[in-house]
């Protein structure tokens, strides 16, 4: 082509390299954290308003009274809240931690807590899907998290403004990254604000990663010392008379304590003995940490982690509906590995059959037989999974020739 030609030739506008800047704009805003930051305001923002509508969330409503109280001079007990007369339930350095809402009214208590809630529980999503080796843009986090708002133990957790969300992310950063050079050391402070996060330190030691359990250790033993420093009367409290005294949170019998306690009141129609719990329970909790043990050693160390937590909400007294939000973790988990099951679980946590018996002011101890089915469903579908979990680990999976020790570490069950 001649010169003359070339230059009168007309210009043609490429629109997909005119559009390619706004596309990757686009792609880079729903990838990065502005979705999630959508879904951390917005429920701030609700939950600020709800407050100044209908008053505090009931359990954030306690977490202040604890920071007033140890704000306006060491407690000889477990502080009170007066508007509500619920007691705080927690090792005294749980006060510690709350001492900043102290100064702040409900209605911004609220929206702090509820957008710090919302945020973690997004992150958990995050962390989850990358243990998994799965892309975790922002607008999957932010969707997920708000979708798990359908769960009865998300919902209960928001609505109460309890702490869960929060420790169970801080065990999954712990616990997914043990190699980090302070890992343990959030895991430790979790288990001074509530002490169930202490079976991930039994699964540490278990699967040999004992410098984290140390510093897990180390962190919590920190918590209880700094406990008996700012309220030393209300430490001994706890750590004796409290701590045995499985009532001193609410009436075991209650059809939203999930937990293998919980299901042999309601059975018995009385507490049972402490012989007769430890037998049933601590065999239930032992061979589900067993099963995690092996699957961690099997490279599947997030469904590992997902039974630890399993296993501390069957062996806990007390696991309300609210300590549940390992619901979430354990879904993902579930999906990778085969869609009905994911399906059924989340189906529990959404329908809430535990609430379809007569429940309250001892009306489980009525229960039939199908009642107590129902009514149970958290701590049978708990049992379900742990069984699922349990049956690969009775065949020995086929390696490659040659394949080495870590490659068998890092075995996977296979995805359909």
């Amino acid at each position: 082509m001649s010169s003359g030609a070339a230059r009168s030739a007309p210009v043609v506008c490429d629109d997909a390299k005119v559009l390619a800047p706004a596309r990757v704009r686009w792609v880079r805003l729903l990838a990065g954290p502005a979705p999630v930051a959508a879904v951390v305001l917005v429920a701030a923002v609700a939950a600020a308003v709800l407050t100044s509508l209908r008053g505090g969330l009931t359990d954030l409503g306690v977490y202040q009274e604890a920071g007033r109280a140890l704000v306006a001079g060491p407690p000889a007990t477990a502080p009170r809240d007066p508007v509500t007369g619920l007691s705080f339930t927690y090792p005294p350095f749980a006060s510690v931690v709350m001492v900043p809402l102290a100064f702040v009214p409900a209605w911004l208590a609220a929206a702090v807590w509820t957008g710090a809630s919302t945020a973690a529980l997004a992150a958990a999503v995050a962390l989850v899907r990358r243990a998994q080796d799965r892309p975790a843009p922002g607008w999957l986090a932010a969707a997920v998290a708000g979708g798990a708002v359908a769960l009865e133990p998300v919902w209960q957790n928001l609505a109460f403004g309890q702490v869960n969300v929060l420790v169970m992310t801080a065990v999954l950063v712990d616990l997914l990254r043990t190699e980090r050079r302070w890992s343990g050391v959030l895991l430790g402070l979790a288990a001074g604000v509530k002490l169930t996060p202490l079976v991930f330190v039994v699964l540490l030691v278990l699967v040999g990663r004992r410098a984290t359990a140390r510093r897990a250790l180390v962190a919590f033993g920190l918590t209880v010392a700094s406990g008996f420093l700012v309220a030393p009367r209300w430490a001994v409290s706890y750590w004796t008379d409290g701590l045995v005294d499985a009532g001193r949170v609410g009436p075991p019998s209650l059809t939203h304590n999930q937990s293998v306690y919980g299901a042999l009141t309601r059975l018995l129609d009385a507490r049972p003995s402490l012989p007769l719990w430890l037998a049933v329970a601590l065999p239930v909790g032992v061979a589900i940490v067993v099963t995690a043990r092996a699957r961690w050693h099997r490279g599947d160390v997030l469904l590992a982690t997902c039974l630890a937590a399993l296993a501390g909400l069957v062996v806990s007294p007390i696991s309300w509906s609210h300590h549940w939000v390992w619901a979430v973790p354990v879904a993902l988990v579930l999906w990778e590995r085969s869609r009905w099951a994911a399906a059924s679980w989340t189906a529990v946590f959404v329908a809430r059959p535990i609430l379809w018996p007569p429940w309250g002011g001892r009306r489980e101890y009525a229960w039939g037989p199908v009642e107590h089915l129902v009514g149970n469903v958290y701590l049978l579908a708990a049992l379900a999974v742990c069984v699922w979990a349990v049956l690969p680990l009775t065949h020995r999976p086929a390696y490659a020739v040659g394949e080495s020790a870590r490659g068998r570490e890092r075995f996977r069950m296979p995805q359909r």
